[in-house]
């Protein structure tokens, strides 16, 4: 059999370090499928939705930091491809996606399945391109990956049935690719003003994203300099959390702790390595930010001064000219102030609940946090499930939590824990999926079970879309159309081959976690929890006050004083 353009794909890859693609076979898609086959190299991962195969190579990118790969065929499987796309390219997830397109010579006609996928990726990659002879091939596939590890996000190979099956047009040259990201370094210029403006400031605050995640070290060091609290995003959780003395929690809807009174009460605020969107709860003034991307620079909160540049680089190049700060006042008050918010919000729901029916979604979160293993990995649906892995799971520095924090995608949770179990083997794997999100990928229990993958899906069955409902209420109305039918999902995954629990009684929670957790296979735990759990953050506007105060007026109003009760009962600890 003669060389194929597919073949010489399956070589760029392999040459990139890839070992595995994730995707669902087609005919537009077959060439390189069997290409796949026939080389040894490369793992085909089947899965049943597009989205759920780019969703697990944004897991594994994310996870290892290396290039992760994803498949869709022609017309509707690029549709589908596209969500998980998105989500890998906003999270800066070096994925590249191959979406293959119909007969070259059909393009432009209307014919059956046609799209236009370098106008449909385009706002979801850095860099798209259709190849069209398979002279282009080695040179746009090189450059498509480049682009992905380089700038860090996704790009897309466009790639027509015939063109895949054409002969080679030549034995790929063996050409050097990009190993990573360039880490700039900032102006010196740019340096001294930021050490000017620090050593004139009193009270220092320290929010830090996802961008500190190879300067943790420099950060805490600075910190300490500066008697410096430090909050952090949900990105940053896992960076800067643990043993971390200077720990404010988070801010934000899903915030905790005394992160947002740190922010507002200091002289200064150093926004490193984040993007953090919701500019309500950010400071207006005195903030200083330093990011790799200048695009982002000042584009959340006004700004005092922008650095460009890598964090840790920033941070080393800035420590030796700054004084060193002795009094402690701010970060020991506001240290004080998160001990206080912590223990009367975020564990009121952990103590005296083994008789509160239905369970407390925040009491399911705390076991798994407490019985999970030391190094495990976890995928956390959008919506409360993100608000309960963000108050309750403990990072240790070796547990890893990832999910769609940046583009908020239903339903990533599972197809996430896929490229997970597969990025890693020998790790725990811990899918926190919401009802709602895992009956809109569902079939990936069967993704599981094909590939014997050990991983275990603990579901926060409230047959409820609770963050919409949350978001409703806020809004001043009442919930609509946001609770539909209980539904066993225990005994859903048990037909697909699926160890299984289902607790609707808090006293056997604890066991049952155990034994999901233990399991050698796929574990599921289906969990019945109350819709009424609130997600109050840790800062309330007065127009969210008066929205949720409408809201429930007009419940009362339509007759339903016993749901506003309930409700009023359920969230009375967080008073």
């Amino acid at each position: 059999m003669s060389r194929t353009v597919a073949d010489d794909l399956v070589d760029v890859l392999v040459r990139a370090g890839v070992t595995r693609v994730y995707g669902l076979v087609g005919d537009s898609l077959n060439a390189f499928s069997d290409a796949v086959r026939r080389s040894g190299t490369l793992q085909w991962v089947h899965v049943h939705h597009e989205e759920s195969a780019a969703f697990a190579a944004s897991a594994e990118a994310q996870l290892t930091g290396r290039l992760a790969v994803c498949a869709g065929s022609c017309g509707p499987g690029n549709v589908h491809l596209i969500q998980g796309v998105m989500d890998a390219h906003r999270s800066g997830a070096p994925v590249l996606a191959l979406a293959s397109h119909i007969a070259s010579t059909q393009i432009g006609m209307g014919f059956f399945q046609e799209t236009k996928p370098e106008l449909l990726f385009g706002q979801a990659s850095h860099y798209c391109e259709l190849v069209s002879k398979p002279a282009q091939l080695d040179r746009t596939a090189r450059i498509a990956i480049q682009n992905a590890v380089g700038k860090g996000g996704a790009a897309v190979l466009v790639l027509p049935g015939d063109v895949l099956s054409d002969e080679s047009a030549h034995e790929p040259p063996d050409s050097a690719l990009v190993a990573g990201r360039p880490k700039p370094v900032p102006d010196d210029a740019a340096v001294a003003e930021l050490a000017e403006r620090i050593n004139g400031a009193s009270k220092i605050a320290i929010f830090a994203g996802i961008g500190c995640a190879e300067a943790r070290e420099e950060v805490l060091r600075l910190a300490a300099w500066l008697e410096a609290p430090i909050g952090h995003t949900l990105r940053g959780k896992d960076v800067m959390q643990y043993d971390n003395p200077y720990d404010v929690g988070m801010t934000g809807l899903l915030g905790y702790g005394a992160c947002h009174k740190a922010l507002h009460e200091a002289d200064l605020v150093l926004l490193l390595g984040t993007d953090f969107p919701y500019t309500d709860f950010l400071p207006a003034r005195d903030n200083v930010q330093v990011d790799l991307d200048p695009s982002r620079l000042g584009r959340r909160a006004p700004i005092s001064q922008g650095i460009a540049a890598d964090v840790g680089h920033t941070i080393r190049a800035l420590m030796p000219l700054l004084r060193e700060k002795t009094d402690r006042s701010f970060l020991d008050g506001m240290l004080r102030e998160h001990e206080r918010a912590v223990r009367r919000s975020v564990d009121a729901y952990t103590h005296d609940v083994d008789h509160l029916v239905p369970i407390h979604p925040e009491y399911l979160a705390a076991l798994v946090d407490e019985l999970a293993a030391d190094d495990a990995i976890f995928t956390a649906d959008t919506g409360m499930c993100c608000t309960w892995a963000a108050r309750y799971l403990t990072p240790n520095g070796r547990r890893r939590l990832i999910g769609s924090f940046v583009h908020g995608s239903m339903a990533n949770a599972l197809p996430m824990a896929i490229g997970a179990q597969f990025a890693y083997p020998g790790r725990q794997v811990v899918s926190l999926s919401g009802d709602g999100g895992l009956a809109m990928l569902m079939g990936e229990l069967l993704t599981v079970k094909t590939h014997r993958l050990p991983v275990k899906v603990v579901v926060f069955n409230n047959s409820s879309l609770a963050m919409v409902r949350l978001e409703m209420m806020v809004a001043g109305d009442p919930p609509f159309e946001t609770d539909h039918d209980m539904v066993d999902y225990g005994a859903i995954a048990s037909a697909a081959g699926f160890f299984t629990r289902r607790v609707t009684e808090p006293g056997r929670l604890r066991e049952a976690v155990k034994e999901v957790l233990a399991n050698d296979g796929p574990a599921l735990l289906d969990v019945v929890t109350t819709a009424d759990a609130l997600e109050v953050p840790s800062h309330v506007t007065a127009a969210e006050a008066r929205g949720f105060a409408l809201s429930m007026g007009k419940i009362v109003l339509d007759g339903g004083i016993g749901e506003a009760w309930r409700l009023a009962r359920t969230n009375l600890r967080h008073l």
